[in-house]
């Protein structure tokens, strides 16, 4: 089985930098090959620029293969054949109905690009499946806890597959920043892995033997745990799925013939933190960075405490509150999540205490990279579309490379016990 990827959402190229461990020295992009990405897709549809795609194109070279297309718009049987497809996914709404014909049986209302995640997996097949969303997806929506979850699991049943998936704090497991993100791995029910894993218990899946696991440690803890079942047994389609699957997904958990798992999960004790002020850049910095005492009052409010009257459309008042943030953001403990309104004035965006001048400011385009672990200036491009401003916003995006890295090189074992 060759070691092949089809990237989805691709971005500025956060899976195929861990999964290639790749470097960049300001002028070359040096990839160590364990995977051959033959097809990547990205299409930012709210922009007439994709800086994001530029971004990617500049890294990895021009392809017919680097698609920048609306990937609705694709046909998915065109897409090469590949082992493992991989996709930091929006978070939407996956309700589902059917059509007032009822010939095209089920379609999606809100949630379209799932719905084309699955279009690929009934088209091509991939033995693996490796997909990255925010963590509030497994309680979404809050009128129906766990229902989009619950169809994406139903999804990847209908189409032959078995899935694990865990919620990762990038931070406890020793990467610069506390990033909690779902992440969600499938195999299909051809491949030798599938029936090795069909073979241990779900627990057994969940706290030692599993991709998960195997990688990111957990504790063994008796917390706790639910089950169900999502089968045609239970649920005749994905329909009935949507008006009344309702569940509560933990952190950690298993799907294997459509009965569902789920356990609250700690991570094990991590011993080498990597910290915010490990990221910092310790040569001197643009002044442009720096707080002035104008910017300054500012900042000191934003971050502060505060308790604000408001009024609600109908007149009734009602108080806002936040409690203080650190203020500078402390240097010994990991960075917090970094949002795509990095940098701008903003009670979230992080302020240092510069190691030069001892003097506050924001986080540079290059420290911002570093939390999410790509090269230096990766996104430093010549694309006008890829502002300053556009940069933040694209680590802002992305996914933490040292999680995928970890995945991909255990993943790269998996393909290999296929052959």
């Amino acid at each position: 089985m060759e070691k092949t990827v089809v990237e989805l959402f691709a971005g500025v190229g956060g899976f195929r930098c861990g999964f290639n461990h790749v470097t960049f020295d300001g002028k070359e992009v040096t990839e160590e090959n364990n995977w051959n990405f033959v097809w990547a897709n990205q299409w930012e549809p709210s922009t007439k620029t994709q800086a994001a795609f530029d971004c990617y194109v500049e890294r990895f070279g021009e392809s017919e293969n680097h698609v920048c297309e609306d990937i609705g718009k694709i046909d998915k049987t065109t897409i090469p054949n590949h082992t493992v497809l991989v996709g930091g996914f929006p978070c939407q709404d996956y309700s589902v109905a059917r059509s007032l014909s009822n010939e095209k049986g089920i379609e999606g209302k809100k949630g379209v690009l799932w719905w084309e995640i699955v279009e690929v997996l009934e088209a091509k097949q991939p033995p693996f499946v490796l997909l990255e969303n925010v963590d509030r997806l497994l309680r979404s929506p809050s009128t129906q806890r766990g229902r989009d979850f619950g169809i994406m699991l139903r999804s990847f049943f209908d189409n032959g597959y078995a899935v694990e998936w865990r919620v990762i704090n990038a931070a406890e497991y020793g990467f610069p920043q506390k990033r909690r993100r779902v992440f969600i791995f499938a195999y299909h029910k051809s491949t030798n892995y599938f029936k090795k894993m069909k073979k241990y218990s779900p627990k057994q899946l969940v706290y030692s033997d599993g991709i998960f696991a195997s990688n990111f440690p957990i504790k063994d803890l008796k917390l706790e745990k639910g089950n169900t079942n999502i089968s045609k047994e239970e649920f005749e389609d994905i329909v009935y799925i949507s008006d009344g699957f309702d569940f509560h997904f933990f952190n950690a958990g298993c799907m294997i013939g459509g009965k569902i798992n789920t356990y609250k999960v700690e991570p094990v004790d991590c011993k080498n933190i990597t910290t915010l002020g490990d990221v910092l850049e310790k040569d001197e910095v643009d002044e442009k960075y720096f707080l002035l005492d104008e910017k300054l009052e500012k900042w000191t409010y934003l971050k502060g405490s505060k308790r604000i009257e408001r009024t609600k459309p109908n007149g009734e008042t009602y108080y806002f509150s936040e409690g203080q943030l650190s203020f500078p953001d402390k240097l010994d403990i990991p960075a917090r999540t970094m949002l795509t309104s990095e940098s701008t004035t903003n009670r979230s965006s992080h302020v240092v205490k510069d190691y030069v001048s001892s003097n506050l400011r924001t986080l540079t385009p290059i420290e911002a990279e570093r939390i999410q672990m790509f090269p230096d200036n990766w996104t430093n491009i010549e694309s006008k579309a890829m502002t300053e401003r556009r940069r933040y916003f694209m680590m802002g995006n992305a996914l933490v490379v040292g999680v995928v890295e970890k995945l991909g090189d255990y993943l790269k074992e998996i393909v290999d016990n296929e052959n």
